[in-house]
């Protein structure tokens, strides 16, 4: 039989010590997030009890309570042999703090309980929300009101506050006995703690020379000394050394050197002062003019030192071109939370793809109960949710993120009664948000984005015989008529939704209501028949939905037409229906033919929602990026597939070194688990330019690994180009563990050396996980 050792049992005075250091650690961290003193701050590290509500018949009572890092939050669990771990979850993870009945589960479980005692917790995965009902409105405002703060003030922080502050938090978790000191044992975990491995001579002589009172334990100034030495980045030291002074300064004059000669800063003379202002902590050096060492790394860490150019984190395209000519962020069947035959559907989803900047969402409406329309993917088994609540929810979060125009796409099956329900909801619940005339009297082309601002179009079937949607002479009295049907359900490949179509029986059209048909203004959906005889000209308002397989059928036949089309029309783009595990396809050949609403499913993360959000990052993530001239010219002769001289931009030479990482995440969660991290260099563009390189493997480093290797890239066409980083654990015997990325337009890249803030799976931000890189970008002979 094994026996455990039980902890010995702490006396009254230890247990008020502990409880002392601490409160005195939270104050700390308290103040690095500028909060002290906060009353809000102080409830949550107090801590309460809270309901969580899970179901209709599921609520019940649960502590939960803000830990001393101030960062994380734990939580009462009555679950057997439940984890320590699985207790607390990561401020990091929130994405949002909503007040009231603003979820699902709110919204179905929690309408007895007034608003004001409710709120929820968004987290930035795919992890379900957490309902909350506090047991007095004072208590849910601390809550609403002190996550928010540390949310904000997190966010605010530079990137050396969150280094120094993610470090003290690992010192403290290593300090098993709680004694302020640090063990040479102690030290070894805390490595372990932070993704580094150290043999035991090295870690030794960390220690023994940060040991300066020779007591075999680091406390006060030995724990802030070993913090410097592990903190160091003589990368950065190197290049500060040859532009600074014998005494440790960087004159305002040198720092305009180095912003001129290796970061290619046209405005480097005003820029200097500014960054000196902005970037440097100590007095003395602000007021001489002049960078410290600290300085210089917290400008390479900052914004300005960012590989993505800031200024292309505001609109700054022409916004007032017709809508036909930019890329349009766009959602498949955005209601899934999952997959696409058994998986949830949810209006969480479009409030998750609105605010990742989608423009164009899908709606899959069929009758419901009560005649109240519904949606879900048809023929399915996944879930149901009301049309009604779809319209609430795009309306409250359409704007958000971006204030361009954002398209409902509709996939409709409803018999004449509902539709006019649907046509009702969305006329009462958008009000003047709804499109529903023309912008200005144009008739002849798309408004533009601009134009567009704060409204929502729908696409849609529209009567043939009816008034057009830009105002010429119909017959307006007719009231409903047989369109053909657009079903993307039916065309998937699984067993179950064939037999379920064959038992139901599908026909080729549908009876549309007038009313619903009048909120289709400029995107008539109608099936592709060709590319149009120039003697007989299509209605620009006329567009096509296409599969992938058709879509780049035509972007290899017939590559320019589709260009030419695409320049007077829309075309939306939908996954294959072979992809019913929601998985995504390349969106970069259909841009590169001009197609605007090349639409994916959000919810699954790989490397075709990384590129997707690359491209979309760029022009201040408004979801609408403006066309190259060359996709945009009524003369145009560009073909991707087969590329001829021509004004496509000068080619360029991308030489690239990947200097060295910072604090990468662990990938097993393991403590003795250590990544060994490599980084592939990808382009993604036209055919030519489509490239990837990779650096050796550093082994077992995560924290701070080196590998100072070079690249070299040609790039036939930068305005189609992104670049993307992927950074993995590699594993000789299995696949390799992602760890982060980052993916940005070429056009985007900034030049010199800069830091490259990864990005998780789902395409969130870590706190500190960076590459550290130098770019040079050079026109080819």
């Amino acid at each position: 039989m094994q026996c455990f050792r039980r902890q010995p049992k702490r006396s009254v005075s230890q247990e008020n010590i502990l409880r002392e250091q601490s409160r005195r650690v939270a104050a700390l961290n308290g103040i690095r997030l500028g909060l002290k003193d906060d009353k809000d701050l102080k409830f949550l590290l107090k801590g309460s009890q809270l309901l969580k509500v899970k179901s209709g018949s599921w609520r019940k009572e649960r502590f939960y309570k803000l830990q001393e890092d101030c960062k994380t939050i734990w939580q009462e669990s009555k679950k057997m042999l439940r984890s320590p771990e699985s207790q607390i979850f990561s401020i990091e993870d929130i994405r949002d703090v909503r007040s009231g009945h603003k979820t699902e589960g709110m919204e179905k479980y929690a309408k007895d309980v007034p608003e004001y005692r409710c709120f929820s917790i968004i987290f930035k995965d795919q992890r379900k929300n957490l309902d909350l009902i506090a047991s007095s409105e004072d208590d849910a405002n601390h809550w609403i009101s002190g996550l928010g703060k540390i949310i904000a003030h997190s966010n605010s922080m530079n990137q050396k506050q969150k280094l120094q502050h993610w470090i003290h938090t690992c010192l403290r978790k290593a300090d098993k006995n709680k004694d302020n000191k640090m063990s040479l044992k102690e030290l070894k975990n805390f490595l372990k703690e932070v993704n580094i491995e150290v043999d035991d001579y090295h870690a030794k002589r960390i220690f023994q020379h940060c040991d300066k009172s020779k007591t075999e334990a680091l406390e006060d100034d030995e724990i802030e000394e070993f913090y410097k030495i592990l903190t160091e980045r003589k990368e950065i030291d190197k290049i500060f050394q040859k532009y600074s002074d014998a005494e440790g300064f960087m004159s305002c004059q040198n720092l305009v050197r180095f912003l001129y000669e290796m970061q290619q800063e046209e405005d480097a003379v005003v820029a200097a002062p500014a960054l000196i202002q902005r970037y440097e902590p100590n007095e003395r050096a602000k007021r001489g003019n002049a960078m410290t060492k600290d300085g210089f790394l917290m400008y390479l860490l900052s914004d300005d030192g960012n590989i993505f150019n800031s200024s292309h984190r505001k609109v700054y395209q022409d916004m007032t071109q017709p809508l036909s000519h930019y890329l349009v962020s766009s959602s498949h069947n955005t209601y899934l939370m999952e997959d696409q035959i058994t998986g949830p559907s949810s209006t969480e989803a479009y409030i998750r793809a609105l605010t990742k900047g989608c423009r164009c969402v899908e709606l899959d409406c069929w009758d419901g109960p009560n005649s109240e329309p519904i949606i879900y993917h048809g023929y399915t088994l996944t879930s149901k949710i009301l049309f009604s609540d779809v319209i609430k929810a795009i309306k409250n979060y359409a704007f958000k993120t971006s204030p361009y125009p954002v398209i409902i796409s509709l996939e409709n099956h409803c018999s004449v009664d509902q539709q006019k329900v649907m046509a009702q909801h969305m006329t009462t619940i958008l009000q003047d948000m709804l499109l529903v005339a023309p912008i200005d009297g144009n008739k002849s082309q798309f408004p533009s984005p601009e134009q567009l601002k704060g409204k929502i179009l729908v696409k849609g079937k529209k009567l043939s015989r009816q008034e057009d949607p830009t105002g010429t002479n119909g017959n307006n009295n007719l009231e409903a008529e047989d369109v053909s049907d657009e079903d993307e359900a039916a065309e998937m490949e699984d067993e179950s939704v064939k037999t379920e179509i064959q038992q139901k029986g599908k026909s080729d059209t549908l009876k549309l209501a007038k009313e619903l048909s009048d909120t289709v203004v400029y995107c008539k959906s109608v099936h592709f028949n060709g590319f149009e005889d120039p003697s007989h000209p299509r209605a620009f308002y006329e567009m096509s939905s296409f599969t992938e397989s058709k879509a780049l059928k035509l972007a290899q036949e017939s590559g320019t037409s589709f260009i030419h089309h695409n320049i007077r029309h829309l075309s939306r783009i939908y996954p294959a229906g072979w992809r019913t595990d929601s998985s995504n396809y390349n969106p970069i050949d259909l841009w590169n033919v001009g197609c605007q609403i090349v639409a994916l499913n959000f919810q699954t993360a790989g490397t075709e929602m990384d590129v997707y959000q690359g491209r979309f990052q760029d022009n201040g993530f408004s979801g609408y990026v403006l066309k190259p001239e060359f996709l945009r010219d009524e003369q145009t002769k560009f073909n991707p597939k087969s590329i001829t001289e021509g004004t496509w931009g000068t080619k360029k030479k991308l030489l690239l070194k990947i200097i060295s990482g910072q604090q990468l995440p662990k990938v097993n969660k393991s403590k003795n688990s250590i990544v060994d991290p490599k980084v592939t260099v990808e382009i993604h563009g036209v055919q030519q330019d489509n490239n990837k390189k990779q650096t050796k493997v550093i082994e077992n480093n995560g924290f701070n690994p080196k590998w100072d290797e070079e690249f070299t890239f040609d790039i036939e066409i930068p305005a189609l180009a992104l670049v993307r980083f992927v950074v993995e654990d590699f594993d000789m015997s299995t696949k390799n563990d992602f760890i982060g990325q980052y993916t940005l337009p070429f056009t985007s890249l900034k030049q010199g050396y800069r830091h490259i803030h990864l990005l998780t799976k789902n395409g969130d931000p870590y706190s500190s996980s960076t590459l550290f890189v130098y770019i040079d970008i050079q026109d080819c002979d």
